[in-house]
């Protein structure tokens, strides 16, 4: 039942992205282009989503379990360090330049759109090569 709640989930959430045209390109960068044709609309996306997440996610802090009954798991850091600086800067930096960041390439690159197969498979490369460093530097530790 969970892997089903997570796939109507997903799909819901691609939806959600093709409604919002949050899969295009070139609307991600009509919205961070501030000095030229700037297009708020991702803003209002976001702005919707920070909304119902933030009730949810208050909703959910008072539950020791899931409505299906998986047990509730919330990170244990919580402080901003050098790696989640790294991370988001570089997260930034490859949502600028290409105009997608996961779940939308991952909506894109599933109607064919060449330019997110080429982001899925960096991104994947990226994590792997996250995986590979990480795994090196706790070996050596």
């Amino acid at each position: 039942m969970l892997a089903f709640s997570a796939l109507v989930a997903g799909l819901m959430f691609g939806l959600g992205l093709i409604v919002s045209d949050m899969a295009d390109p070139a609307k991600v960068l009509g919205f961070l282009d501030l000095a030229g044709r700037w297009d708020p609309s991702l803003a209002f996306v976001m702005g919707g989503a920070v909304a119902i997440g933030s009730i949810a996610f208050a909703v959910a802090r008072g539950r020791s379990a899931s409505l299906l009954g998986a047990p509730m798991s919330w990170p244990t850091l919580n402080r901003i360090d050098r790696p989640l600086i790294i991370g988001s800067a570089l997260f930034g930096i490859g949502w600028g330049l290409a105009g997608f960041c996961p779940g939308p390439a991952l909506v894109a690159a599933s109607s064919g759109q060449p330019k997110a197969w080429l982001f899925v498979l960096a991104m994947l490369a990226g994590m792997a090569l996250h995986s590979l460093v990480t795994r090196r530097r706790l070996a050596s530790a």
